[in-house]
């Protein structure tokens, strides 16, 4: 099985490095060292799409950001990203968001990107490896942290409790692609990709989103809803980057047992959930894995 996604996540990562040159099957299958055929069928069975397919939604996806993030004429951005001319990424454009790659720079409202799949996961490796090694895995840090008023953009779901479960319910590309064609306008620290937990009449559930400003007064897409979460100081549970394949299970065991049981009585602080909600941070390579708890001073 190992080798099975391994062979799977090499072909996506090929396609990513080679995405402006429009890599047809033949090529991929060439550079990787499968018959066309298995990469055809190997690939589509995990992904869920064709190669054909995939790659040309890569495409259109970097071609969206290139209009929304720079200046550059949309001609050049269509070259660029393996269109024969600015008319060949118009039709695409329009057919996939309803829009013309003009409109979308004048307006750029919420539409499904899609993200480069990640298929290698922690439990493939474990297959491989046997038990998961200590190597990277230290005690989590903890430190306080201010996040001012802000408001967020997401989906609340009182039915679920974690990631996972989360996922089972909702349509992971599509949500996560609609996120980040509005990345532009995320908050500096709540950022895009920010989970969490929430509670309702003692209930724990569990959300999914990005922040926003507290003055953003722009559109909320279909099916999201936004919330105002007052200013609050931060308790944090930190694990410093490592090895995702490797080490994420038990990184996420220990901060989040470290979490669930800190009790900030001891320093003269008491949870502040009633108002606003808990975030995870997950971006392994970049800053490890976070739970932030809100917190605040006991009344004398």
């Amino acid at each position: 099985m190992y080798e099975w996604y391994a062979a799977i996540q090499k072909m996506l990562d090929w396609i990513e490095q080679h995405l402006t040159e429009n890599p047809s099957l033949l090529e991929m299958s060439k550079q990787i060292g499968y018959s066309p055929c298995y990469c055809s069928s190997r690939f589509h069975s995990v992904v869920g799409m064709t190669v054909k397919n995939y790659v040309s939604v890569r495409r259109l996806t970097r071609a969206a950001l290139e209009i929304r993030d720079t200046k550059d004429r949309i001609l050049d951005i269509a070259i660029r990203n393996g269109y024969s001319s600015q008319e060949a990424l118009t039709r695409a454009f329009t057919e996939a968001y309803g829009c013309t790659p003009a409109a979308y720079r004048r307006n750029p409202v919420p539409i499904p990107l899609l993200r480069p799949k990640v298929v290698l996961l922690p439990e493939h490796f474990c297959e491989l490896k046997g038990e998961n090694t200590m190597n990277q895995v230290v005690d989590p840090d903890i430190r306080m942290e201010y996040i001012p008023e802000h408001k967020y953009i997401g989906i609340w779901d009182i039915t679920t409790s974690n990631y996972g479960e989360f996922w089972n319910k909702h349509d992971c590309d599509t949500i996560c692609g609609i996120i980040d064609s509005m990345s532009n306008v995320s908050h500096p620290i709540v950022t895009c990709h920010t989970a969490g937990w929430f509670y309702e009449d003692g209930k724990r559930g569990y959300f999914y989103g990005f922040g926003v400003p507290a003055d953003y007064d722009g559109e909320v897409p279909e099916g999201f809803e936004i919330r105002t979460v007052p200013a609050s100081y931060y308790q944090v549970f930190a694990h410093p980057r490592f090895d995702y394949l490797q080490d994420n299970g038990q990184v996420m065991d220990r901060v989040e047992k470290l979490a669930w049981n800190y009790d900030p009585t001891e320093r003269g602080w008491e949870w502040n959930e009633e108002l606003c909600q808990d975030y995870q941070r997950h971006y392994p390579e970049v800053i490890g894995y976070e739970i932030l708890r809100p917190i605040k001073q006991v009344k004398s």
